[in-house]
């Protein structure tokens, strides 16, 4: 889009002018509709707004990550546009629908529209076409998803309509989030240990065996070695973390070492860490009775307990785990080192292609290991907000089987940090919600269908539309390329003998008369070519 007229309005009033038309239309529609459709009419007026006034609104920064500009494309207008407009109402109601927790109705509804406003103008200036792709990509696969999963309810007769809906209910409850939180928390935590090995397209596999193990040795810790509150703590995080990364080392070792694949050794290095534990959680080892039928470590004293976060805004009255803090700075630090540091940058330069890394002077077999010590690190952390905020003893009821769970979540949120919190909170509210089918006669199954189906469709439709976005992006940069070059002219050649100067500065017309030494039918730029 161009601006036509010559008047300007600045980016901030034209987001102020877009926030009262929303916020206005939302609290003035709320006194006679529902304020879920009351806010999304207001957004979307604020979102219209905001698209009709852009041709005023300057900004010179709103070009692609490849340096070509998109606003005024087909692909903005098709694509982008309604993806902003979605993400905006999106944006909006889950805002309202957080805040009616504890918030009056119509209250909640304004500040929802205020969000979904602001929003609007944000998304419209600022998302990229490859985000936009990435978000079509996430919204078409959970369509099929929902699909497939309402055909296989259809089919084994069971309501698909009524499914969705008693899931709907019994996830959103404040008892339901809270437990939703705790679960994306260790879910979290396992995903970023597998994406920083797919990074460098290596296949940790061992993130179950490799946690598990952490978690019953900083356990054990925890429970015989009797601390300080802080200390006890630390030295049970890092107990985890040097198991973890100590035994991924072994893979890692491996690899560079003997050529052993990754996926072999950590899935036999899952079964051997099992035994280990096995083992070792007997009575007379480094278990003791915790209850008639259970075993585990002694429990760890209070004061080397995480405290937990009061819910009560949530209106339930347990407690979120106190180490989701942790799993914020895992998620910061992951981002931080891939896209700020040298270290970052090999390690996907790497993943890319490692021939290409080592001719730029990369050493591969130290980024392989690494990579792996680093994944171990980190997914010796899993266990511990259940260790550390529930259960305080390692047991044979411990949760296992999340390392499998933490690959499908990095392959959802295509190991992007913030991807991953939103597909480890989808894939937690499928569980928590499905706990409530058994009561109604519906298979808990239903659940493992979506999540699956999701993951697949994720996967596949990302590709497709991924490769299908690369294919556009680099017409529109050929197309770019070639009107530069069309309108810049061409440089001036020095002549070095005594025949014609073509083209030359001094010479501006060539031997036919043609200004500029080009001829209409191409043949002097082959000549300029060859005397260049």
């Amino acid at each position: 889009m161009s601006n036509t007229t010559g008047r300007t309005i600045a980016a901030p009033i034209v987001m102020l002018l877009a926030v009262v038309v929303g916020v206005v239309t939302t609290v003035a529609l709320d006194l006679f509709l529902l304020h879920w459709a009351a806010l999304l009419i207001g957004v979307t007026l604020a979102f219209a707004l905001v698209a009709v006034l852009a041709p005023m609104t300057p900004d010179e920064s709103r070009v692609g990550a490849d340096g070509t500009r998109e606003e005024g494309t087909p692909l903005h207008n098709v694509l982008v546009v309604p993806m902003a407009l979605v993400l905006a109402v999106v944006g909006g109601l889950v805002s309202s629908w957080v805040l009616d927790l504890q918030l009056l109705e119509p209250v909640a509804a304004a500040l929802g529209a205020l969000v979904g406003s602001v929003l609007a103008f944000v998304l419209f200036h600022r998302l990229a076409a490859m985000m936009a792709l990435s978000f079509a990509a996430v919204l078409v696969a959970g369509v099929i998803a929902i699909g497939v999963t309402a055909a296989v309810l259809y089919f084994s007769g069971i309501p698909p309509l009524a499914t969705f809906d008693r899931m709907l209910e019994y996830g959103t409850r404040p008892n339901s989030l809270v437990q939703i939180i705790n679960e994306s928390t260790t879910y979290y935590l396992a995903a970023v240990a597998v994406a920083i090995g797919f990074k460098m397209k290596l296949f940790n596999i061992g993130v179950d065996g490799q946690y598990r193990l952490a978690a019953l040795m900083a356990a054990a810790v925890g429970g015989y070695l009797v601390l300080p509150p802080v200390l006890s703590q630390f030295v049970v995080i890092l107990t985890a973390i040097a198991v973890g990364g100590a035994w991924a080392a072994i893979a890692g070792y491996l690899k560079v070492a003997r050529g052993v694949s990754e996926v072999i050794s950590t899935i036999m290095l899952n079964a051997i860490a099992t035994g280990i534990t096995a083992y070792l959680l007997t009575e007379g080892r480094l278990a003791v009775e915790i209850s008639t039928n259970n075993i585990g470590t002694p429990p760890i004293p209070e004061s080397g307990w995480v405290p937990g976060i009061p819910a009560t805004f949530l209106g339930s009255e347990r407690e979120i785990y106190g180490l989701i803090f942790l799993s914020i700075a895992v998620g910061i630090g992951y981002w931080f080192m891939l896209n700020r540091t040298r270290f970052g940058f090999e390690l996907r330069a790497t993943g890319q292609s490692k021939t290409a890394a080592e001719a730029s002077g990369v050493n591969v077999k130290k980024m392989v290991f690494l990579s792996m010590l680093f994944s171990g690190m980190v997914a010796g952390l899993v266990g511990l907000p259940q260790l550390l905020g529930s259960s305080h003893y390692y047991a044979l009821d411990f949760p296992v089987g999340i390392g499998f769970i933490g690959i499908a979540i990095a392959l959802l949120g295509r190991n992007h940090p913030v991807g991953i919190v939103f597909a480890s909170l989808f894939w937690a509210f499928l569980t928590q919600a499905s706990g409530i089918l058994p009561f109604d006669g519906i298979p808990q199954e239903i659940a493992v269908i979506a999540q699956a189906t999701i993951v697949l469709t994720v996967v596949v439709v990302y590709e497709i539309v991924h490769r299908w976005g690369r294919r556009y992006q680099q017409q529109q940069i050929g197309k770019q390329l070639g009107r530069t070059t069309e309108t810049t002219p061409e440089p001036a050649t020095v002549s070095h003998g005594n025949g014609p100067d073509h083209g030359s500065a001094e010479n501006p017309e060539d031997a036919n008369g043609t200004p500029g030494g080009s001829d209409t039918d191409g043949t002097d730029d082959k000549r300029g070519g060859e005397a260049q």
